[in-house]
């Protein structure tokens, strides 16, 4: 309910796009919350949803109302760059909120995970059509989503990998740049060096992973 009432609030407050995406968007978000609802029932050991899911239906909800605006990202930047904030700033919430009522879970941290995925694919949709950078921004959304699909072709790739401070990090750095990428302030050259540094940064990190994998493959 949060999450309608956010895409709803953020329509109503201006964000850019027609009614007719803004249904589609809403429609998205109630398929995602019950494609969430059945994987819970799978793989989720607590019995309550908890403040941390619903935190991270919120951030999914504040990434579906991103989509309508894309096509006039020219003139939203400003306004992009404040639900992509926001939506980075609850990231750390989730978290928090899961470890201090004890419903921590594997499908919790991948439901995180998924949501920074879809934010850091819209941004840089959003970073492209507003043509400061060219197409590589792209892989500082896709990347994720490619090693997604190299997992279906090499099983080995979809072994848990162990927690490492590293890829947070490397993954916080990259939402706030795709966040920056939205401000019309930004100087179109700092954007150019700022998506490279993080490109490099995020081949570096799935590499490493990938190196990981590779040795430990069964």
């Amino acid at each position: 309910m949060a999450g309608f009432i956010a895409i709803h609030a953020l329509h109503l407050a201006g964000l850019p796009g027609e009614t007719e995406a803004w249904l589609a968007a809403s429609a998205l978000y109630l398929l995602g919350c019950l494609a969430v609802a059945l994987l819970m029932r799978r793989g989720y050991p607590h019995d309550r949803l908890g403040g941390c899911n619903v935190v991270t239906l919120l951030r999914g909800a504040l990434v579906c109302a991103l989509l309508p605006p894309l096509h006039a990202s020219g003139t939203a930047g400003w306004a992009v760059a404040a639900v992509g904030g926001t939506a980075l700033a609850l990231d750390g919430v989730d978290g928090w909120l899961a470890r201090r009522s004890g419903l921590a879970s594997g499908f919790g941290a991948r439901f995180d995970m998924e949501v920074d995925a879809a934010l850091a694919l819209v941004l840089a949709l959003h970073a492209l059509a507003d043509g400061v950078v060219g197409a590589e921004v792209l892989l500082l959304g896709l990347i994720r989503y490619a090693f997604l699909v190299a997992g279906w072709l090499r099983p080995w790739l979809r072994a848990p990998l162990p927690q490492r401070f590293r890829r947070k990090l490397v993954c916080v750095v990259q939402l706030t740049v795709l966040v920056a990428l939205q401000l019309p302030v930004m100087p179109p050259e700092a954007a150019i060096w700022a998506t490279r540094a993080v490109a490099v940064a995020l081949l570096w990190s799935f590499a490493t992973d990938i190196r990981w994998l590779a040795r430990h493959r069964g």
